[in-house]
């Protein structure tokens, strides 16, 4: 297929799925290359970005996913009549911002270093699909590894763990980290 047949199929595929479509999906039902899928999703998600239109094609790690812009968020609530997510609580920022800086980690892991049970907030994070079960470490009692997902990833706007921001120096307070993980989720 010719790039002007190209483009509208990727864009047909992404919003049809409604979900993050890897590249590799989408040049193999095209026909084309990894890079030339990759291309073209970029291609797209200029296009829309430069049109200022109300839906966006967002890039996560090696997916894509057609979105609505966020500052459309209330009118879209209101017509849908979708409520509001609750933000998460002080523990449950802590225990998400120590899997995704150090992912995979054992839950153990992650109360060592809060000092306290993390247990039930854990199965709430997994409930709303920020972290999820990554395997099991090869030590006695083959403890669980947990990390964070594509849905995180969308909730916090980012399209890789690489654009987390950095973590303060050991001298800094702690306090200060930049991350805004209590964001409505």
């Amino acid at each position: 297929m010719q790039e002007e047949k190209l483009k509208p199929a990727v864009e047909a595929i992404l919003f049809a799925c409604g979900t993050p479509v890897e590249t590799d999906r989408i040049a193999q039902a095209l026909e084309i290359d990894k890079k030339s899928a990759i291309g073209l999703c970029d291609m797209l998600s200029a296009e829309y970005a430069e049109r200022e239109s109300g839906i966006r094609i967002i890039k996560l790690g090696e997916s894509y996913q057609m979105c609505t812009v966020e500052e459309y968020a209330p009118p879209i609530r209101t017509v849908m009549d979708l409520r509001r997510n609750t933000p998460l609580s002080q523990a449950a920022s802590e225990v998400l911002a120590v899997i995704a800086y150090n992912q995979p980690v054992t839950k153990a892991f992650v109360e060592q270093v809060r000092g306290v049970d993390c247990s039930g907030v854990v199965a709430n994070l997994i409930s709303r699909e920020l972290i999820e079960e990554k395997g099991r470490l090869e030590l006695p009692g083959r403890p669980l590894i947990y990390g964070t997902t594509e849905h995180f990833l969308r909730c916090f706007n980012i399209s890789s763990l690489d654009e987390l921001p950095p973590l303060p120096d050991d001298n800094e307070n702690s306090e200060d980290i930049p991350l805004d993980i209590g964001k409505n989720v």
